[in-house]
């Protein structure tokens, strides 16, 4: 397995559809972290002193077998099926300071 770093950017008004579909994206977070594949995962507010203000997008770090798995993983995610998500990039990921896994 490798890291890879997954960076979402929201559609403009993302709240709803985020709202409606947040149980399931999470539950597929808790699976990963539940198998000991997630680094980290959140989202990223627009203001930091009012984080539940509203959100830009997500960072999720968890290992895959391939890039092409960590897409796929994406891709099936319900956020994406929902259009939460304007943009997706995946990139390999590797950790060398900080709390590491």
């Amino acid at each position: 397995m490798q890291w890879f770093m997954i960076f979402a950017n929201d559609i403009v008004d993302s709240a709803e559809p985020r709202a409606a579909n947040r149980a399931e994206h999470r539950e597929r977070i808790e699976a990963l972290e539940a198998e000991g594949r997630l680094f980290t995962a959140g989202p990223l507010p627009f203001d930091p002193e009012h984080p539940d203000a509203g959100v830009s997008g997500s960072l999720i770090i968890a290992a895959f077998d391939t890039e092409g798995e960590a897409r796929d993983w994406v891709e099936s995610d319900p956020f994406r099926a929902a259009g939460v998500y304007d943009s997706v990039e995946v990139r390999p990921y590797k950790p060398i300071f900080g709390k590491t896994p």
